[in-house]
């Protein structure tokens, strides 16, 4: 590891004018390639202390044993040059798309004498006319086919032209219209010629104008009595409709545009491109990074922007180009983009009407593209395997934690505070043993403290089972095995067991109903295997609580890491400073991808009390009154209203209510105000509360 220091120019000795800068490490390699509008501030960013860096940033200044720059005239000048080197020298620290599969694409090879339309994959040849790139072959191949009728070009390989050309007979295609056979003479190259660019120019969007060239030549053959002929354009015409009728209108003022959507995480990000020409999707195309760089959404957009125009040239490039952020500053890259082109790019986000409804449509496929690639990361058993090695490697334990749980605190401004526990084994999310927390030891916002109180919880209950048992169960699913947990496992927006009501019991789990499978005697089965590793979303307050909660139980076997979400640094118990993982490792990616479930997790519970609370009403207050004795209640009443001014012995003719819970409800009705009556903005009628009664009995109730 080189101190930056060691190699720092002199102030003086870094120009101000714009440029391009290469750090090169101790072997030459060039292992990181940017470009600056003043070269002096930027290059002077990178050596100050490194606390100050991000964590990838400092990474790649103490990984470099030099740097070294370019001078350059302009912004432009500086964004084509970094582009350059960026594919010449591929930058380890520099970000660089890769296709997550192989797009093909339609291709018109006009450098040849007789041009060919073929399907093509990989690098793009000089000469050669592009369209898409599409999601499919096959969709290529019957686009294709329909338009050879009326664009008759060749198709075959060099291979079938040359034979079919010295034995003087056409191929299959020639002999059903489908081939206008250049190779025996047919036609002449310069004919061919023309119907190649006939047809690059129908693919690139100019329709309008030859279906109505075609239509008029129908009419003027119907005119003529020449029906066949007729006959014939007519159904040239239906194929050229059905052909475009493949790709749907999604922009209706004919537009030429490209959309670009990003979506991301702290170590990784997809990409994904819609190109529409004519108003219609006519290719889509997709890529996934490791953030190797210190890079914000713009800076993404723009590095995808410089690899999907580096090559190209004329309407390759659109006239317009939509993007979720825009680089800044914007004017280099726009001059850069029109400098291609030959004429003016419009580089924008997208604000209202179909062009944001479709940038919302390519976004939701980005963060699909994303979670296809993390699932297929996740799913493979060697990545697992090495994953759960490293972090026992860079946590100093002893084996691979098989089990990991994960707890989160979640709350709303110090309200509702609840917490998460998240189980992953061999892994793998164990969706079934997920558990849910209410902070019950205090009021207000204190996530570390709630922290210690909930892995004291967790552990106490631990303790308990093992001392009820004396041996590890294999199977742990049924009721929350936390204290204070509630709910059925691994279902955020449900409390009980379904189909049946369940009353809170004093440790804050749902009683009154088996929650799962039970043991031999019928008692639900307990949550007591323990984890070799207890992962905590936050920094070294929150792992010296967990930490903590561990020794006051005298729990000494389980070792305790923190995930610190801003710069993905993982902390350990007594350690002043953090483990940096490096930041291609499989086992900060299981680290994160542990956290975030967990973070998920404890957003939807805390969610759903929220909504809950605020559907509450004077009922949902009274001790041991379930949803279904409610109900029963506002069916005799009718109302909340009238509930509140019945007696005792008249609340007590409801069935399944006894004298003891008729006296709670009185007495809980009499305690709470009645609210304002309801209001119908429409009409300024006041709407009675028998209504609001019946309403209640669906959802919540009204006082």
């Amino acid at each position: 590891m080189a101190d930056p220091s060691s190699y720092r120019p002199k102030p003086g000795q870094i120009p101000e004018s714009p440029g391009v800068y290469k750090f090169r490490d101790e072997h030459g390699r060039v292992i990181y390639v940017g470009k600056a509008k003043s070269l002096r501030q930027r290059l002077s960013s990178y050596f100050q202390d490194l606390a100050n860096l991000h964590p990838r940033t400092r990474t790649m200044v103490t990984t470099a044993a030099g740097v070294e720059w370019t001078v350059v005239s302009t912004e432009v000048e500086a964004l084509q040059l970094e582009y350059s080197w960026i594919k010449e020298f591929d930058p380890r620290f520099n970000v660089k798309y890769r296709d997550d599969k192989s797009y093909p694409s339609l291709a018109v090879t006009l450098n040849e004498e007789f041009p060919r339309v073929q399907v093509m994959r990989g690098a793009k040849k000089k000469g050669v006319r592009y369209f898409g790139p599409y999601a499919h072959a096959w969709a290529i191949r019957e686009t294709v086919d329909l338009m050879l009728r009326v664009f008759p070009v060749r198709t075959c390989s060099a291979g079938v032209f040359k034979r079919s050309a010295q034995i003087g007979r056409p191929c299959l295609l020639g002999y059903i219209g489908k081939c206008s056979a250049p190779c025996v003479g047919r036609v002449t190259a310069e004919e061919h010629r023309e119907l190649a660019e006939e047809f690059c120019d129908f693919m690139a969007g100019r329709t309008g104008t030859y279906l109505r060239r075609l239509e008029q030549r129908m009419h003027e053959a119907a005119e003529e009595m020449e029906y066949e002929r007729a006959a014939r354009l007519r159904d040239d015409i239906g194929a050229l409709k059905r052909a475009m009728e493949k790709n749907a209108v999604v922009l209706a003022d004919a537009t030429d545009a490209d959309l670009i959507a990003v979506a991301e995480d702290e170590l990784e990000a997809a990409v994904q491109i819609f190109h529409v020409r004519g108003g219609r999707v006519r290719g889509q195309r997709g890529w996934v990074t490791d953030k190797v760089e210190a890079v914000d959404t713009a800076g993404l957009v723009e590095h995808a922007l410089q690899q999907l125009y580096g090559e190209e040239r004329g309407d390759a490039v659109p006239k317009e180009v939509l993007v979720p952020a825009v680089p800044d500053p914007a004017e280099p890259v726009t001059q850069w983009l029109a400098d291609r082109r030959g004429s003016r790019v419009d580089l924008r986000i997208p604000q209202r009407g179909d062009k944001k409804d479709l940038m919302e449509t390519v976004q939701r496929n980005a963060q699909q593209a994303l979670a296809l690639h993390k699932t297929k990361r996740a799913s493979d058993l060697t990545t697992r395997s090495r994953a759960l090695e490293e972090i026992a490697e860079a946590l100093g334990l002893d084996s691979a934690p098989l089990r990991v749980e994960c707890f989160d605190i979640s709350h709303l401004q110090g309200d509702d505070v609840v917490a998460s526990m998240v189980v992953f084994e061999d892994g793998l999310p164990r969706k079934s043993e997920y558990r849910r927390f209410q902070i019950k030891s205090f009021a207000g916002q204190d996530d570390v403290r709630s922290m210690h109180e909930v892995v004291s919880r967790r552990f106490r209950r631990y303790l308990q089972e093992k001392q009820k048992t004396g041996e590890w169960e294999e199977e742990t699913i049924g009721t929350p095995g936390a204290t204070g947990a509630t709910g059925t496992p691994g279902a955020p927006d449900t409390t009980g067991t379904p189909g049946a009501p369940g009353v809170p019991g004093p440790d804050g789990q749902s009683v009154g109903g088996p929650a799962g499978p039970v043991d031999e005697e019928g008692r639900p089965k307990r949550f007591a295997y323990p984890p070799q590793l207890v992962v905590v979303d936050g920094g070294k307050p929150q792992v010296a609580a967990a930490k903590r909660a561990l020794e006051e139980l005298g729990v000494d076997d389980v070792a305790v890491c923190g995930l610190a979400k801003r710069l993905e640094e993982v902390w350990l118990p007594d350690e002043d400073d953090p483990v940096v993982l490096p930041r291609s490792s499989e086992g900060l990616y299981l680290l994160q991808r542990v956290r975030d479930e967990a973070h998920r997790f404890a957003i939807s519970y805390q969610r759903s009390k929220r909504a809950k609370s605020m559907k509450a009403g004077p009922l949902d207050t009274v001790p041991g009154l379930g949803d279904s004795r409610k109900q029963a209640l506002l069916k005799h009443f009718g109302s909340v209203k009238r509930l509140r001014a019945a007696t005792v012995e008249q609340i007590c003719e409801v069935p399944g209510v006894g004298r003891k819970t008729a006296e709670t409800v009185a007495a809980a009705l009499a305690g709470s105000a009645p609210a304002a009556p309801a209001v119908n903005t429409a009409t300024g009628e006041i709407i009675e509360d028998e209504a609001a009664g019946a309403a209640s009995s669906n959802g919540g109730t009204r006082p």
